[in-house]
């Protein structure tokens, strides 16, 4: 009997641990919503929750556009995803979202092919690099994560306004809740964490939708932010301990329990571009497919009204150095 006990006690563990698993993957979209007929910009859609994004709306039948920075593993992606979706109308173009030239080439592209947008989801990301700055200045997290798709929606907008009733999907994080607002040093260049900064950039992506919603209201067009969840994908390749050679090993066993697959990962995505009852619903910030609340900081009207005028004023002054014509 008393040999037993060690072995109960291991089906006990198991069976905690493979429950706390099914239990973070979290909430799922479970309607059979189509998106037959509708063009879908996903971007970062080469690899993680962006691929898993593209490929459930393919599969209900939107036409999607990869928007990816390396080409390579987009085309990688893209026939893996026509191979398993049967969809052939699943495209890939280059944009690198630390480049305000790419992000222009890309939106006068996308313009010459589709006379119509009914989703942009601006899903592409980096967190807790080192400091690096985009091919315009501007440091990396926050110029890849905001201010580069804060460029990108402002070129497509006359689209989204055309193709209304449309919307646009931004994903934040729940890291939002764990730093400050740098309205001080936007672009850190006094001080530089990049944990800190990661936060710092995801809470401006949901006062850019929350400032956007009030700026679309009347035109059919929706902004919502979103937490897709701790979700295991390349977007932890910067993290320190998590790809330490020693540590990697043990970081791995001890993910799997709290980490969402992608497939998951991508579900409040689907949930915030396809659910019929969000049709009017903007300026709302999600996690598991339900509503959440954010931080104080990240509905402050004024900070967002700031945040918007200094995002401006930034990329017009770069523009003009470049010589880029917007219109």
């Amino acid at each position: 009997m008393m040999e037993q006990l060690p072995y109960t006690w291991l089906f006990i563990a198991a069976g905690a641990i493979w429950f706390i698993r099914l239990y973070m993957q979290g909430g799922k979209y479970r309607k059979s919503t189509t998106a037959m007929g509708k063009v879908v910009i996903v971007t970062g859609a080469n690899t993680g929750i962006g691929k898993e994004t593209a490929r459930e709306l393919a599969k209900r039948g939107a036409t999607i556009y990869m928007a990816c920075r390396d080409m390579a593993k987009c085309e990688k992606a893209r026939q893996e995803l026509i191979k398993d979706t049967c969809n052939k109308n699943i495209f890939g173009m280059k944009l690198d979202l630390a480049s305000l030239k790419s992000i222009k080439d890309f939106a006068d592209n996308f313009k010459k092919i589709e006379s119509r947008l009914d989703i942009l989801i601006n899903n592409a990301g980096i967190m807790h690099c080192p400091r690096m700055v985009t091919q315009d200045g501007f440091e990396m997290q926050i110029g890849v994560n905001h201010l580069g798709h804060f460029y990108l929606t402002n070129l497509l907008l006359d689209l989204l306004k055309k193709s209304a009733p449309s919307r646009i999907v931004v994903l934040s994080s729940l890291a939002h809740k764990f730093g400050p607002f740098k309205k001080n040093d936007f672009l850190s260049e006094h001080s530089y964490s990049p944990s800190k900064v990661y936060s710092h950039s995801k809470i401006a992506n949901i006062l850019f939708a929350h400032e956007l919603a009030k700026r679309l209201q009347g035109t059919k067009v929706t902004i919502n932010s979103l937490h897709p969840g701790v979700v295991e994908s390349e977007l932890t390749r910067h993290h320190t301990i998590i790809n330490n050679a020693v540590f990697r090993p043990i970081a791995t066993v001890l993910k799997w329990p709290f980490f969402k697959t992608t497939s998951n990962g991508a579900q409040t995505t689907i949930y915030a571009a396809l659910d019929p009852d969000l049709e009017l619903v903007s300026g709302a910030y999600f996690a598991d497919c339900q509503p959440k609340k954010t931080t104080s900081v990240a509905r402050d009207d004024d900070l967002a009204k700031w945040l918007w005028d200094e995002s401006e004023r930034l990329i017009n002054l770069k523009l003009i150095q470049l010589g880029i014509n917007e219109n």
